[in-house]
């Protein structure tokens, strides 16, 4: 704080350099990088960790002399600080010292920058993408919530039949019923029914031919509606299932370049207001034209290339465009995924590469951590995009299916 005394921070841990070695394994207990971390200053789990991987020594079924050899190492890097023979190295998402094992010695400022460069890069990341998302989700309520008042309304269709058949039986009993007759409802025989008696609601203010003459005009309307409103239904579903792959696209969305290539398709395909467009707040990379040509991720497998879309634009490049009929094409059956497509190049894979190729599938999908995942696969040709549909929405037919634990080749 401003104008006060700097006062190093106090610490109930014990410095590990006034420690022996018969000292120090007296003191571990059960872990051996929970024990070290929590009992001496300055030292992190995730240096123990790394330690213990490049000793292999097991983090808790060790003997003595593993922690005798733990204790020697920790003392030769503590040792060496200081000097050119300790250096910074990687390990997972973090970073640990160590003795002479990289050739890039110890130089804070450059691990500082890297460190805060490549966290100013993931919040960017987060950001963009947490923006991206709530656009997405405000979309999808609107979706959900429209979904919901179509389907109230083909709910109130479902009287339909009933309209009619009210109106035709009493306009086939129209010559033996008093049309004077006031009354709340009428029991007649339902020849639709094999004649059985069934009671037809009426209104006691009109007459029994006008009861007839509503019952059908509120048939007619009820038909209109349901014609329109499945209509409506069909298309708010698509909508919703698209917006559901943006959501998958986002959650699987690693980097900038990404994230532009999915607000793009946003952009493109006019889901959202202007206003709504302008509330995202966009990174510095969005002011560069997103990349005209299509960069699929691509594996090699068995000397066959296999390209997977990482986004809906692409899954129409690699399905649409890149495919031809003899190639093969994957997706996870009725589960959210990326489009794979197998160059044959006038070959045929064995049933081997074929499995790999599902496998890879599976895991570029929302069933990444599932097991025994279904895969269709089914020639280029038979896949088809129905005019007018979706970016990333196809049709396809002749498929097979194929069961895999998600898994990419090592």
């Amino acid at each position: 704080m401003p104008a006060r005394e700097y006062i190093y921070p106090a610490s109930e841990k014990e410095d590990f350099y006034n420690i022996d070695n018969p000292y120090f394994i007296s003191k571990i207990r059960g872990s051996i990088s929970k024990s070290i971390s929590s009992l001496y200053t300055g030292i992190s789990n995730t240096f123990i960790l790394f330690l213990l991987s490049t000793l292999n020594i097991p983090d808790t079924n060790y003997t003595g002399n593993d922690l005798t050899i733990i204790y020697d190492k920790i003392s030769s890097i503590l040792s060496n600080i200081g000097t050119q023979n300790v250096s910074i190295v990687h390990y997972g998402k973090d970073y640990s010292l160590s003795l002479n094992d990289s050739s890039e010695k110890l130089q804070a400022n450059f691990f500082l920058d890297d460190f805060y460069s490549k966290k100013e890069k993931d919040e960017a990341i987060i950001t963009y993408r947490n923006n991206l998302l709530k656009l997405i989700l405000s979309g999808l309520k609107k979706v959900s919530k429209k979904l919901n008042n179509i389907n109230a309304k083909l709910n109130e269709c479902n009287n339909m039949e009933n309209c009619r058949i009210y109106g035709e039986l009493i306009t086939a009993n129209l010559y033996k019923i008093d049309d004077s007759l006031r009354s709340s409802s009428i029991t007649l025989n339902n020849y639709y029914d094999e004649n059985k008696e069934i009671i037809i609601p009426l209104d006691n203010t009109i007459s029994i031919s006008y009861n007839a003459k509503k019952y059908f005009k509120k048939y007619h309307k009820l038909k209109n509606t349901f014609e329109i409103v499945s209509a409506q239904k069909i298309e708010a579903e698509n909508e919703l299932s698209y917006l559901e792959s943006i959501v998958y696209e986002l959650e699987s969305a690693s980097s900038i370049d990404e994230l532009d290539e999915i607000y793009e398709e946003i952009n493109e395909n006019n889901i959202f207001k202007p206003n709504e467009k302008s509330n995202v707040k966009q990174n510095k990379a969005n002011k560069r034209k997103v990349h005209d040509t299509f960069e699929p991720l691509t594996y090699n497998v068995d000397g066959f290339t296999l390209y997977v879309g990482k986004n809906n634009k692409q899954n129409d490049y690699i399905t649409t465009k890149l495919g031809k009929s003899e190639d093969l094409w994957f997706h996870t059956k009725d589960i959210r995924g990326s489009h794979c497509l197998l160059k044959c190049n006038g070959s045929k894979p064995k049933e081997n590469t074929i499995y790999t190729c599902a496998q890879i599938a599976a895991y570029y999908s929302k069933a990444k951590v599932s097991s025994n995942v279904p895969v269709d696969y089914c020639f280029a040709s038979h896949v088809k995009k129905p005019h007018g549909a979706k970016p990333g929405m196809v049709i396809y037919t002749n498929q097979k299916t194929l069961f895999v634990n998600p898994e990419i080749p090592n």
